[in-house]
């Protein structure tokens, strides 16, 4: 059995649809579906003796069980294709009636290699980072503003009326709005309740249903301590810049170049980039942040193997000497000698400071698939 989950219009359901295309496709979003596998889930399943797709599973959680006993008669790969937009439903459901028996991929929306394949990555940097990219908006003729638009109003009137009882879904929607404004910040999330005039318990029920939905996710600081003490506070990103300047009010692309958020989104870009590379290749995240309590920071830490990698990203497109000294000072105290460090920025040159490789945001695709 297979798993799809990510964000709603990550492109999950045309991809179980194109890889299985003699499979059978139910869609649990559809009432009368939905009421039928309620109501007679083994005579649904029995209609399909040679597997079927099931998209928004989590819709219907009765079916798990019985489609454990299928998969337990029958254990032939791939028998089922499950998708899902919701982390809680779909994966608790697998956790409790199908551990062991499904093969899970998360696919997030399209990556900057992607899009370079297909000569659809839009020469301008503001405008990748304004545009986002969610598949609608590079196979349709529509505005970022409006799709984005729409998609908040579905997300908050579907998935999170799913997951929690909202009762004012205007104050979630200041709370998805104040979480723009403090992306690649370390969350503090009594500030963030504050601001909008909630209780710590509520903002952090709020972002889990942020997290579960694919619209946020937090990166969690190394653990390596050199002789200082570590912040262990996370930082918060969006999975996906177009959707965080969208909430942040941004409606055109120019004044994104000269915004006071443009730094923090193109290192959320550039983070969105490792994450995809790797849950395309079915594997952990294994990401992070390193700062000490003195203000020395890395901005993403990549584990590869026993080996650690700093990187340092910039959005600048003219490099100054400041952009080496954090990578320089955490080389020092982890004593990495010689070790290659990337500083990641916004211009278009490759090139080399010592043992710093200086890249372009245009080689973010193939660094990504490095790691």
């Amino acid at each position: 059995m297979i798993a799809i989950t990510g964000p709603r219009q990550s492109g999950k359901t045309t991809l179980a649809r194109a890889t299985f295309p003699d499979k059978p496709y139910l869609s649990l979003e559809d009432p009368d579906t939905r009421l039928l596998a309620e109501g007679d889930p083994r005579g649904l399943l029995s209609r399909f003796p040679d597997g079927v797709i099931l998209d928004e599973a989590q819709r219907a959680p009765e079916l798990f069980s019985y489609l454990q006993t299928h998969v337990d008669a029958d254990a032939r790969p791939g028998k089922y294709v499950l998708t899902g937009s919701q982390q809680f439903g779909l994966l608790s459901g697998i956790t409790q009636s199908l551990a062991g028996r499904v093969g899970l991929v998360q696919l997030l929306p399209f990556s900057l290699g992607e899009l370079q394949a297909e000569n659809r990555l839009p020469e301008d940097l503001v405008e990748v980072m304004f545009r986002g990219l969610y598949p609608p908006l590079y196979d349709r003729d529509i505005l970022p503003g409006d799709w984005c638009a729409g998609y908040v109003n579905t997300y908050v009137e579907r998935d999170v009326r799913q997951l929690i009882a909202v009762r004012d879904l205007s104050a979630f929607q200041r709370f998805l709005r104040m979480c723009a404004a403090r992306t690649g910040q370390l969350l503090n999330l009594s500030s963030l309740a504050a601001d909008c005039g909630i209780s710590h318990n509520t903002a952090a029920a709020w972002l889990s249903v942020l997290e579960a939905s694919y619209i946020v996710f937090v990166l969690r600081p190394h653990f390596r301590n050199y002789n200082k003490r570590l912040v262990k506070t996370p930082k918060l990103y969006f999975y996906d810049t177009g959707l965080a300047a969208w909430l942040l009010g941004i409606r055109e692309p120019d004044p994104l170049a000269f915004h006071a958020q443009r730094g923090p989104l193109f290192e959320n870009l550039a983070m969105t980039e490792f994450l995809k590379a790797r849950f395309n290749r079915g594997l952990s995240p294994d990401i992070y942040f390193w700062r000490d309590s003195k203000g020395l920071e890395i901005d993403l830490v990549l584990e590869k193997g026993e080996e650690l990698q700093p990187v340092e990203i910039k959005s600048g497109q003219t490099i100054g000497a400041d952009f080496f000294d954090a990578l320089k000072k955490w080389g020092e105290l982890a004593d990495r000698g010689d070790k290659p460090a990337w500083l990641i920025y916004g211009g278009e040159r490759e090139m080399q400071n010592g043992n710093i490789a200086v890249i372009p945001w245009r080689g973010l695709p193939k660094l990504a698939e490095t790691m």
